[in-house]
Formats: structure tokens, sequence, C-alpha cells
């Protein structure tokens, strides 16, 4: 099992040049939880994710992990508890995917040294977890738009961090893949207690896998809490500008939203055969 760190942001104000994105934002991460990031375009969700990785530097508050500020921290020490998975990344040309899934065991091991038994055991599992095991040896430059997408949540398990941070996790995949993803990050929670963070735009499949889901808003957590009570029509409407209805999913009795479309009356009125 894993330990069960501390992640929160506390009045992290974010932005690109002369643009803030995010402003005053406060968050505490559940441990060992599944928590979706939702909200529409440009609301911030990837900025506060990436800020959360060490990847941007905040313009004003903190992140901070087991009560230290992140950006304070050693990149190694923190490689250690917290991993991510952005949302394009760009593997080096000719790389097979064995070496690149590899990477990920960088943290664990000290400079110029050889890989162990634990290297290879984890790269193996990881491979196989992910379900591209008979893809080892290939290119990396060769590979569909999906199978990328799933040597780099393969790497992203290969580090074995505590905290694992993922930006649109199914981008590239289809229907049954997204569904395969999502259950291995599942079990991965299960098993091993992860704490996983992904931010995720269908918000269906948010409702049905993450134990927790916080909603944005043009650079703000609009609210946050358990799927039932996050997704509701008027959140969505606030969040997202869509008419809808919210019903429980058949299968998993999770929040299913149903977009209310410009022609559904039109349309139920060509069908209604009374």
């Amino acid at each position: 099992m894993t330990v069960a760190h501390h992640l929160a942001a506390e009045g992290l104000t974010l932005g690109y040049g002369d643009r803030v994105i995010v402003r005053g934002l406060d968050l505490v991460v559940p441990p060992a939880r599944i928590t979706a990031i939702v909200g529409a375009n440009g609301c911030g969700k990837s900025t506060l994710l990436r800020a959360m990785a060490r990847l941007l530097s905040p313009r004003a508050g903190t992140v901070v992990l087991d009560g230290k500020a992140v950006h304070s921290r050693p990149s190694r020490e923190v490689a250690r508890i917290l991993g991510l998975l952005p949302q394009s990344p760009l593997a080096p040309e000719g790389i097979v995917v064995a070496d690149l899934v590899g990477r990920g065991r960088h943290p664990h091991q000290r400079p110029l040294a050889r890989w162990n038994a634990r290297d290879y055991e984890v790269v193996a599992q990881s491979l196989e977890a992910t379900g591209i095991a008979d893809l080892a040896d290939r290119s990396v430059d060769e590979l569909s738009g999906g199978q990328r997408q799933r040597v780099w949540i393969a790497m992203a398990l290969a580090q074995e961090t505590d905290i694992l941070l993922l930006d649109e996790p199914t981008t590239f995949l289809d229907v049954a893949h997204q569904i395969e993803v999502l259950d291995l990050l599942t079990d991965l929670n299960r098993d091993r207690g992860t704490t996983t963070v992904m931010v995720l735009h269908d918000i269906n499949l948010a409702a049905r896998y993450a134990d927790h889901v916080f909603a944005m808003r043009e650079g703000e957590v609009i609210a946050g809490g358990a799927p039932s009570d996050v997704i509701t029509p008027e959140l969505i409407r606030h969040a997202f500008g869509l008419d809808c209805l919210v019903v429980p999913d058949p299968v998993s009795g999770t929040p299913l939203v149903l977009p209310r479309g410009r022609h559904h009356s039109a349309a139920a009125s060509r069908t209604d055969p009374r």
C-alpha cells in the first residue's frame, strides 16, 4: 500500500504572461481516493494540474505537499511521491516502448546506476497492466494515438508514485479503451491506495469513476464533493452553460448527464405517436 500524502492548494494564483488563469484557489485532494476535476475548456483545470506537479510556479499562494511547499522541495524527492501524465507528452524520436516506459524508473535510481531486478519487474508489470507488452520492442513513432496514450500511462505506473496526476488520460482512446484505462486506474487505487487526480472532459465518466469531484469555472472551484452532491442540473448549467437532465446511471447508479439539445423538443414531437 502507498502512503496517504497531504496535497493541497492554498490561495493559488496562476497564469501565463499577462493572463491570469486561476485566482486565489483553495483545494484539498482527498488522500487515497480518485478525484476528477471537471469544467469547461479554458477554466484552468490543466493549469492547476501543472502547478500541483511543479511545472508551473504560482504567482501567489502555494501548493503544499505534506506540509511543505512543493516548489521548494528537491525534484527527485517530489518525483518519488508524485507523478504526472500531461495532456500532450512528446517522446524522443526513435525511442522504443520499453525504453520510454523505463524512464519512469529514473526517480528511484542513483545517477549512472545500473538497473536492478526491481526496475525490470516494474516495467514488465506496467507494460502488462496497460495491455502493451506485445509492443515493447516497437518504436513509439509507429504507434496509433491510442497505443501511445497507453505507453505514457505505463510510464506513469512504472514511476510507482503514491500520487498520480493525469491530464485527460483518455485522450485519443476509443470508448472501449477509455473504460479499460479508467478501470486500470481504479484497480491501482483500490489495490495500492494510490491517490489519483484526473482532469476529465467527460462528465459522465468522471461521475462513474471518481470518489470526489471538483468543478471549476473561470479559474475558481465552484463545487467539490461526492459526484451525487456535485453533479446537478444547476451545477452543469453554471459550469458549462448547458441545460440538462441528471438521472441515475442504470449501470453504476452514479449521476448521468443528459443534455437538452436545441432540437430536443422538436425531435420528440416528430416521433410522438399521439
